[in-house]
């Protein structure tokens, strides 16, 4: 029955993705660590009492530096193996993964929904992690209906728009707090300089269109309710609170604005089709003046050309609502949980114990480009000249955090496929905010 559910489930499962114009992407040979076999099963003891540990993530920023920390420990002792399993639509494959009982032994994938469901170790008692831990980072890993602590992060992150200060300056445009300031600059990007698109959005991936939402019109819900607040209103689904699917409401002013940037050829043309790496190569070569991401991109960047930091700006996201400001992300990045029906969580929490080490969260926070989480990890992990840009626009703008509170059901990489949807003519604003509305209805089920 559990294979016959897996199959069943995998099937609905790719129909969605495909017509989303989004794929999961199988483990490459470069996300799999030297030595490993791939395998979709759960932890595994061989018959001289060696286990294998599984590790699931849908980050592919850190999967080089990862493979290199899992190695290290692999290698440093004989009794248990480590591998690593990407996959790119992380939070879908996950549910089948659960559906199945095929459970990771330690995930970077983290709902609420499965929270209130059991499906995660409580982590509360290990107190070297959390003595070592931010007081706020530690608050952010902590749930809002237990107060108990079922992730850790090892980072945090800070998202907003990455702009070309070069095309700025040239401009003579400054950061826009407003969303009519916002659309002014992308205006004048595209009447003086046309060859360049003013505002790149990768669209192909859906997990970028669900963060979109995460940081505009949920965050415009975060700042009016604040962070324990809007934690609230949505764990309890406050209809009024949320206001998902009213005319004038978030969500359904936020498809208005992008749409008329789309009608207005303030965004580039192949966004259901472009993807984060054309994001990257129009950036750094003057292609694209503007995108949204986080401070996970840095590598990336770099990596395309390492002469672009001095040319990168950071701004928050525009306010878009009346009566609100703008905001930026600073939250937990990196967090780590362990299944709850592992047979091998000694092993499991060594493993992480190894991971948390001082000079190997050196080494991840670097290649990730994001702080250390952890009060004890001193890291480079952004050149002086962007640290100081982050800063700034850190303080200049409203705090937001991620919404992990957010249904099972429903994943971020379903909400960005509504924006697919939005941008592809299936729905009006009105339309898609009451769309929205059901699909967390839905997913709340």
């Amino acid at each position: 029955m559990k294979k016959l559910l897996a199959v069943l489930l995998s099937a609905a499962l790719l129909g969605g993705t495909f017509s989303g114009c989004a794929t999961s992407v199988s483990p490459s040979a470069s996300s799999q660590p030297q030595g490993a076999a791939s395998s979709e099963a759960g932890s595994q003891s061989d018959s001289g009492g060696k286990v294998t540990l599984k590790l699931f993530t849908g980050k592919i920023e850190t999967i080089d530096v990862m493979n290199e920390i899992i190695n290290d420990f692999n290698s440093s002792q004989d009794k248990i193996t480590v591998e690593q399993e990407y996959q790119k639509d992380a939070s879908n494959i996950i549910k089948i993964k659960f559906a199945s009982g095929e459970v990771p032994d330690i995930m970077t994938t983290y709902e609420q929904g499965y929270v209130d469901e059991g499906k995660y170790l409580d982590l509360s008692d290990q107190t070297d992690w959390w003595s070592r831990l931010s007081a706020a980072m530690k608050a952010d890993c902590t749930d809002v209906k237990t107060g108990k602590q079922y992730r850790v992060c090892t980072n945090m992150t800070m998202a907003g728009f990455f702009y070309n200060k070069d095309i700025f300056s040239e401009l003579g445009l400054k950061q826009a707090t407003t969303w009519e300031e916002f659309e002014k600059n992308l205006e004048t990007i595209k009447q003086k300089k046309p060859g360049v698109t003013p505002w790149f959005i990768f669209g192909k991936e859906a997990w970028h269109l669900g963060h979109l939402i995460e940081f505009i019109p949920h965050g415009y819900i975060k700042q009016t309710l604040g962070t324990v607040g809007a934690r609230k209103a949505m764990l309890d689904n406050d209809k009024e609170k949320l206001n998902f699917g009213a005319a004038d409401g978030p969500m359904a002013v936020f498809a208005k604005d992008l749409l008329d940037l789309k009608d207005k050829g303030l965004i580039n043309s192949d966004v259901l089709t472009a993807t984060s790496d054309n994001c990257v190569q129009d950036f750094v070569t003057g292609k694209a003046a503007m995108f949204s991401n986080g401070m996970w991109v840095l590598s990336s960047l770099t990596d395309a050309d390492p002469n672009i930091v001095s040319k990168i700006g950071f701004a928050p996201y525009p306010s878009y609502m009346p009566k609100s400001k703008s905001v930026i992300l600073s939250a937990e990045d990196s967090g780590y949980s362990i299944s709850a029906t592992t047979k091998h969580k000694a092993e499991a929490i060594e493993f992480l114990n190894y991971l948390f080490k001082p000079e190997n969260q050196k080494k991840y926070s670097e290649a990730a480009g994001a702080p250390s989480a952890f009060t004890d990890v001193q890291a480079d992990w952004a050149p002086a000249l962007l640290a100081n840009e982050v800063t700034t626009a850190l303080k200049s703008a409203a705090n937001i955090d991620f919404t992990n509170e957010k249904p099972a059901g429903f994943s971020g990489d379903d909400a960005g496929r509504m924006v697919q949807d939005l941008l592809g003519g299936k729905y009006t604003p009105e339309t898609f905010a009451t769309a929205y509305e059901k699909a967390w209805n839905d997913g709340m089920k």
